[in-house]
Formats: structure tokens, sequence, C-alpha cells
């Protein structure tokens, strides 16, 4: 059954990883590797160089070579968004631009961090961003990480541009979002692996998933069985993914280490440091019973 709620770049996207070399350089050989068995196994598009890529610590030149690899690697019709937020508006501009001509499909933009600008500065800011580009734009509300919400009455004003279509949603307000997904068009994706199910049942367009880079289909199976109309399927499936998605994004650890972990794809950059054997251990544990209980 085809979902009549998928949003502007479909349902299930992975925030995928950055791979590295053991010297710690950009793995493009991996990088494409990945990002086709992401799509042969059930993600409808890629997030590029957001946290789980590790964008704080990859340069401008390294962000531009991952997206045409990838672009290269999956072809034009899988979408690929560019994350391009930063504290710095020019320099946000700047990173659109250049990935439209690198070939992104859409751009995942971040309320600019630490400086935590009041609501008219956070507007201005997306705006500016929508502006410079003829591609549409993903918000990214996360405000455990960037001390400031992008506020609901804030995301009314901001849908009314035409560029502006979509919120990955980390905000944990499940009534603030229904509030704006009933008085706008924005497409609401999960950013929170937790929230994924619920957010979908009250018109979510999908998710945002770090998870799914390890489990792919696992992530998707919930979507795909809440859209044949078997909730109780979709709702027992979610409850599999639960130790998953337990072990790698509230362990203690980034989800881009416990990605890496599982996935063995590299170092992660510093001031990140890998999982250690204990870790590992037991994150390869809680994947091997994710598989053996679904089957």
């Amino acid at each position: 059954m085809t979902s009549t709620q998928a949003g502007p770049f479909g349902r299930a996207l992975c925030a995928m990883i950055t791979p590295f070399t053991a010297a710690g350089d950009l793995d493009l050989v991996t990088a494409r590797a990945h990002a086709l068995r992401l799509i042969a196994e059930g993600c409808d598009g890629l997030v590029l160089s957001g946290t789980t890529g590790e964008s704080p610590t990859t340069t401008d030149e390294e962000k531009t070579a991952l997206l045409r690899a990838v672009r290269e690697a999956v072809g034009d019709g899988v979408p690929l968004l560019a994350g391009v937020g930063s504290s710095d508006t020019r320099h946000t501009v700047r990173l659109a631009q250049e990935a439209e001509a690198a070939g992104a499909d859409g751009l995942l933009v971040v309320t600019p961090y630490y400086s935590r600008p009041p609501q008219a500065a956070v507007e201005a800011h997306f705006l500016r961003v929508a502006e410079a580009t003829g591609i549409p734009l993903m918000l990214y509300d996360i405000p455990g990480r960037t001390g400031t919400r992008i506020e609901p009455r804030t995301l009314l004003r901001l849908a009314e541009h035409p560029r502006i279509v979509a919120v990955k949603d980390c905000a944990y307000d499940l009534l603030g979002a229904t509030k704006v997904m009933a008085r706008t068009r924005l497409a609401y994706y999960s950013g929170c692996e937790e929230m994924n199910l619920p957010l979908y049942a009250v018109g979510g367009a999908g998710y945002v998933s770090t998870v799914a880079n390890v489990a792919p289909g696992r992530m998707r199976a919930v979507l795909d069985a809440f859209d044949a109309g078997d909730t109780a399927e979709a709702a027992r499936l979610n409850a599999l993914t639960i130790g998953l998605v337990e072990a790698m994004m509230a362990s203690g650890l980034p989800g881009t280490v416990t990605a890496k972990a599982l996935l063995d794809a590299g170092p992660v950059r510093e001031p990140l440091q890998p999982a250690g054997r204990e870790a590992t251990d037991g994150l390869r544990r809680v994947y091997e019973e994710l598989l053996d209980a679904a089957g």
C-alpha cells in the first residue's frame, strides 16, 4: 500500500554517517557503498552532513565532495538533503548555494546555535537561506542542542514561504507539532526515533533517523505496517526497535559514535571518541537481538 502522507522527500530518510579512513580522511568509496545499501534496504532518501554526519568537524570542501560522490552513486531519483546549518547566517547561505550547485534536492537548516537569537532573528535567518537558493528547506528544530526553539508561531509564519516545506522535529512537543501541521502544509519528520510512530500517527510525513544507518528496513517496516492499516503490527514492530534505539541514542554516547561502532565505518573525529570494546559488544548484542526477533 502506498502512503498517502509521504512528504516532499519521501517517508524514510536516513541521517547518514560520514565514513572516514583509518587516517581520518573522507572515505568516499565507503560513503558511496553505504548510500547504495541504505537505499536498497528501504530508505527513500538521505540527509548528508547533519550532526550524525559529523558536520561540525568536516570542512566545507568535504561536505561538497561527499554530496557529489553520493549523488553520483545513487543517481538523480533519490532525494538528497544537505545539512548546511551553522551559527553564522552568511556561512549558512554560502553552504546552501554550494550544496545546490553540487546536486542537493533540499537543505537541512538548523536553528543558529549558541548565540540563542530571539524568534525574529531566527525567522530572518531561515528566510535569508530560503531566498538564497531555488531548492526547498527542511528546518531543524532541536532546542536541546541549539539552545533555541523554533516556536510554533514562528513556524506558522515561515510556512508561508514556498521553499520552506518541512520540519525535522526534535522538540518533543507533540501538541505543538500537531497544531502547526493542522494549520500549514509543512511536512513534519521525526528526528527522534521514539517519536517516529507517534508523530506519523497524527499526520507526520516520516522520519530522519540515525538508527536507520544500521537497521533501515526495520525502521521502515513500522511505517509500512501503519500505512497498510495494521496499527497493532506497527506498534509491535516499533516496540522491537526500542532496544536498539535506546542503546544507540540514549546510552550516553552520541548516535554517530554508536552507528560507526556497529558499522565499522572508520573513526569519528575529535572531540568525539570511539565506543569502547564493552560498549561496542553491548551494541552488537542488542542489534543481533533485533534481527532475531524480527526474523
